[in-house]
This record gives C-alpha cells, structure tokens and sequence, in this order.
C-alpha cells in the first residue's frame, strides 16, 4: 500500500528530474540531411559557404549535414528521396532530379531562355516563375525554396568545334532537356554519375561536355581531360533551386525558415560575381583550354531552333505555356530595353 508519507517523497524525488527533462527536450537540435548536385570540389562554391554560415549562426538550435552528388542517392532519385523525407533537402536543378511536375523542363538549361545570369532572379522574382514553381511544388509535397543562377552552359570537347558540322556524333554529358534540344544537331546525350565524368573523357566513352561553363571546368578538373572551349553557348546561366521536403520544412520555426531563405539568398549572390568574374578571367588567363566559336550567322541556326523548340514544349501543357509565354515577354522586354540588356 503506498502511504501519503511515500507517495509525497517519491514525488519531490520525480519532480526535479521531468523539471530537468523539460528544457533539455525543449533544447534538442534540429538535424537536416542536404544533398547537392554537386561533387566536393563544385560544393566548395556553390553551397558550402552558404551551409557553414547557416550552421554558425544557428549554433544549437539546428544543424545541416551536407551530402555532394550521389552520396546518399543518385542524383536522379533526389526528388523522390526528398518528398519521401529519406533526406530533408535538396540543392538541384528540377531537370536533373527529375522531380514530377510541370516546370521541371525549364530547370538548368532551357535553350536561350537567359543570356546572363541576372536573368534568372529577374524571370522568378518579378515575371512570376516563384509563383509558379511554388503551386508545383505544392502540389507534391515539397517546398521549392528560392531560385537562383549558375554559369552558362558551353561545350568543352577533346577535339576542336568550329562549325555545326563538328558536333555531329559527338558523345556528350549533358541535362535531360538541353540534350533532347541538342540532338536535332547530331549530339548524341549522355547520362553518367558526376563523378565519373572525368574518366569517361579519358577513356574515350564521352568526347566532350557541355554542362557548364569554363569556370566548373576548371573547378572539377575537366580542363584537365578537355582540349577546347566553345565561346558560343546554349543559356546564358543554370537555373537551379533550393527545396526541402514540405513537413520538415512547415516544422520549422519562422526565424530558423528567415535564416536559412537568408543564407540561400547569400549564395545565389557568391555565385553571381563568382561565376561572373570567372568566366572571363579563365576564357583570357587560363591556360588549359584554346577557345574555338561558331560564326554568329551559322550559331543563329541554333538560336532559330530553340524558339521552336519552346514552342513544342509550350504545347504539351497550359503550365508549360504560360512559363514559355513569360520567357518570350521577357526576352522582348530586353531587346526592347537595348544595350547593356541584349545586343540587339
């Protein structure tokens, strides 16, 4: 039988410790697991500042574990592994993740959609892509975070590439979408993990790459297995995007989503000026690769092309009509605005 006497004593004995236990529940940190479609070398740049900055600053309240491409799952199961909550976050564009909606066609390179990488955060912030892409990702239970721009997409090849001719048989690791466009030129697309991409061009499987720009060749070392640089180029910059899975995210409290929108927004910007500044400084200093370009009257083949090409994709749903119909105002608007937009 328990008396008052014990019962009284084993509650002061019990009270202490759920007083303890309280705040140390209360004070538990927050875990992300983050994957990017980058390797360790590109994720220097491209999202780890912006991790090691979120993860100061939150200190104990929450920490992001970053993963680089394929580390946890292949890049091309990121989408699903993220909306099943298998990893809370993702660093991609929607094309190469292949993520299940409406917009994913116009993630990474949509042929000329943009001729400079301002042009992005333009086209989401104010032509109405943000409000887009947030309802499609909505609609599958993932957060699409904040868009931004990377480099724009160039073809670094084994041999030299000075006309349209040249590409034809060329094996090439490229994005989903800019490889369907690309092969109506003979480009024969590619699909290999990031990371074997390097040997590939050694041993012969690959003749070439054309998925970014001369400062990730550098970066990664494909300037290294690569003896040229095309000039002329497909887009003026990668879209690409942050996202979390839709409950790990609505978990969150507002200042720790402030923080990390905050520190998304700071790398969109380092890879402004980084990209920006190394494209150029490399194309006239960097000594691995001699740059070759197709004539601009022969290059306006392609440009022709891709308007086509957005028509059909238009086609094929009213979402992809309306974000096509928003790239074509605003291109109109640029040549309209005239130089430093577009030159003519």
């Amino acid at each position: 039988m328990t008396t008052r006497r014990t019962f009284i004593k084993g509650a002061a004995v019990a009270a202490p410790a759920a007083a303890l236990a309280t705040p140390a529940l209360a004070q538990s940190k927050i875990k992300w697991r983050l994957q990017t479609y980058a390797g360790a070398a590109l994720a220097e740049h491209v999202i780890k500042p912006a991790i090691d900055s979120f993860n100061k600053i939150a200190r104990d309240e929450m920490e992001i574990e970053l993963y680089f491409a394929d580390q946890l799952v292949p890049t091309g199961e990121l989408f699903r592994a993220m909306q099943k909550g298998t990893i809370d976050a993702v660093q991609s564009d929607d094309d190469s993740m292949a993520s299940p909606t409406e917009v994913t066609v116009f993630g990474g390179y949509f042929p000329f959609a943009s001729r400079y990488s301002l042009d992005v955060p333009v086209l989401f912030n104010q032509y109405g892509l943000n409000e887009i892409w947030d309802a499609e990702y909505s609609k599958v239970g993932v957060k699409h975070i904040s868009a931004g721009a990377w480099d724009p997409c160039h073809f670094a090849t084994k041999d030299p590439i000075n006309s349209l001719e040249d590409l034809k048989g060329k094996r090439v690791f490229t994005f989903p979408t800019a490889g369907r466009f690309l092969s109506q030129f003979g480009v024969v697309p590619v699909t290999l993990p990031w990371e074997d991409i390097e040997v590939a061009v050694q041993t012969g499987e690959l003749d070439g790459i054309a998925w970014s720009g001369i400062t990730e060749d550098y970066t990664v070392g494909w300037a290294d297995v690569t003896n040229y640089f095309l000039t002329n180029n497909i887009s003026g910059a990668w879209a690409g995007s942050f996202f979390a899975n839709m409950d790990r995210w609505n978990e969150l409290p507002d200042h720790l989503k402030e923080l990390l929108m905050v520190c998304m927004e700071q790398s969109h910007y380092y890879r402004q000026w980084w990209y920006w500044g190394g494209e150029a400084a490399l194309r006239v200093n960097g000594p691995k690769m001699k740059l070759t370009t197709i004539p601009d009257e022969e290059w306006a083949q392609v440009e022709t092309a891709a308007v086509k090409f957005w028509d059909e994709i238009a086609a094929e749903s009213e979402t992809k009509a309306k974000v096509v119909k928003i790239i074509k105002q605003y291109n109109a608007d640029m040549v309209k605005a005239g130089r430093p937009y577009r030159y003519g």
